[in-house]
């Protein structure tokens, strides 16, 4: 009995342990990956790859998440239409040299669809958290076959890209899950909305099945006009643009940072988290929406949405409500048409007003040129009766660049953090509308001026009652 606990011990309990929490760090044609605790592991061990089941569900999927956070956080998932119900899903490379899930042995759950048969084709999880198919006799190491940061689930990762692939006709967007035990993606997704063909700016949407509910503004070089900032400190973050693609990405000074941009299904909002190792808890930097304001369209055309105590609606100058009736009972959605029709017989009289610190129109319907400075901007912009507004393309420095736009101005809100100027059209009988409305203002400041001295004076004057009293006494 001895001897028989002895060599349980020295050989059956080892190999026990091993079956169940192994861990490899490639696939080639001869390994595979199968349901029973083995994971693909990344080099240094940041992130894994295995099998796993989500919430309360039974169901098994393959998927990545953060190897070292105690918290499961799965940050990409292959099957996530497509469920096995047992444990008898394998992942393996198959006879043509591609990535594939069988279970039950011959079901196809997922796979991956390189057209190009690699010579000794192998499977790597990379530190950044991206799992590549790649030809090892391939002298570049990232020359991929395929590699899931061009699929992604419902989390950006540092370093992944939210945009088009022009070459390939791949779009970059992320899509939450139907819920916490269903990881097949649902009707709300985050992408990048961008018209090459009419040269104009990419800018990032979130959509509720085909309805806009979410934009972060056009990017003027520094920052989005209608998004708060990350935190400078720890990111470097914007939109490239390239003749062949165009995206947002993100990237962290600090490699000791865990981030991640997650799309919340049940909070509709678009959340950036950092992990923080005291609290072993994710710490939330930014999310969006922030407020009503945030809304996509909610003040309609040709208005701005300012937050007091709650959100307000206010025509663009040279505007006014185009149903006055529900504008009145602050049902904005009709929006605001012009006080007066243009006229191109007089366009070279029309004026522009500048607007500050505005989260600048929706571009679906803009121009941009990236060659041209503001006052050929303008000049192009008064020459064109369709043209509405512009403003600078790039803010930094003195500015550069233009954008034009036409017909109807989107979602426009004022922002406190990265609000922009935007100069609109006003028609050459609007100048008097526009002095009454700074008379307006000036009165508003003036009342309240004068109310500040008038209080301030009765104050003094109380005070000066009370010592003389006190003082009588």
């Amino acid at each position: 009995m001895a001897v028989f606990t002895l060599m349980l011990k020295i050989f059956i309990l080892p190999f026990l342990f091993h079956s169940v929490s192994s861990a490899v760090y490639t696939i080639s044609p001869f390994q595979s990956l199968s349901d029973n605790g083995t994971t693909l592991v990344s080099k240094e061990g940041s992130f894994e790859l295995g099998f796993f089941s989500p919430g309360n569900s039974k169901n098994r999927y393959v998927g990545i998440w953060y190897k070292n956070i105690p918290l499961l956080t799965v940050v990409w998932v292959a099957n996530g239409c497509k469920p096995i119900n047992d444990t008898s899903g394998v992942l393996m490379i198959n006879n043509i040299g591609n990535l594939v899930l069988l279970y039950q042995n011959t079901s196809v759950a997922w796979s991956t669809s390189s057209s190009k048969q690699a010579q000794k084709p192998i499977v790597e999880l990379l530190e950044s958290g991206n799992i590549v198919l790649r030809d090892e006799e391939d002298a570049n190491s990232e020359n991929y076959l395929w590699q899931s940061f061009d699929y992604p689930s419902d989390t950006l990762l540092p370093g992944m890209k939210m945009g088009w692939d022009f070459r390939t006709g791949i779009r970059w967007s992320f899509a939450a899950w139907k819920s916490w035990d269903d990881p097949c993606p649902g009707d709300f997704i985050s992408g990048i909305e961008f018209a090459p063909q009419l040269n104009t700016l990419p800018e990032a949407y979130m959509w509720k099945g085909t309805s806009k509910v979410h934009r972060t503004g056009s990017w003027f070089g520094l920052s989005f006009s209608g998004s708060p900032d990350l935190k400078s400190n720890f990111y470097y973050y914007g939109i490239v643009y390239k003749n062949d693609e165009v995206y947002y990405t993100y990237s962290l000074k600090n490699k000791s940072v865990v981030s991640r941009i997650y799309i919340n299904q049940t909070t509709g909002s678009r959340e950036h988290l950092t992990w923080i190792e005291a609290d072993q808890t994710w710490g939330l930097d930014v999310s969006v929406p922030t407020d009503e304001c945030d809304r996509y369209g909610i003040c309609g055309s040709n208005a701005n949405c300012m937050i007091n105590d709650y959100p307000m609606c206010q025509c663009l100058i040279g505007f006014k409500p185009k149903s006055p009736d529900t504008w009145n009972s602050m049902d904005w959605s009709y929006g605001c048409v012009q006080n007066t029709t243009q006229s191109c017989e007089h366009k070279d009289k029309d004026v522009f007003v500048k607007l500050s610190g505005l989260k600048l129109p929706d571009t679906s319907r803009s121009w941009m040129a990236e060659n041209l400075n503001l006052e050929e901007c303008r000049t192009i912009c008064l020459n064109n009766c369709s043209c509405i507004a512009y403003t600078n393309s790039d803010i930094r420095g003195n500015g550069s660049g233009c954008v034009i736009w036409y017909g109807d101005l989107m979602d426009i809100r004022t922002h406190s953090h990265n609000g922009q100027d935007l100069f609109i059209r006003v028609s050459n009988s609007e100048p008097d509308l526009i002095k009454e409305r700074s008379k307006r203002d000036d009165s508003r400041v003036r009342a309240v001026i004068v109310g500040a001295v008038i209080g301030g004076v009765s104050v003094v004057l109380l005070l000066g009652y009370c010592i003389c009293r006190r003082g009588s006494k």
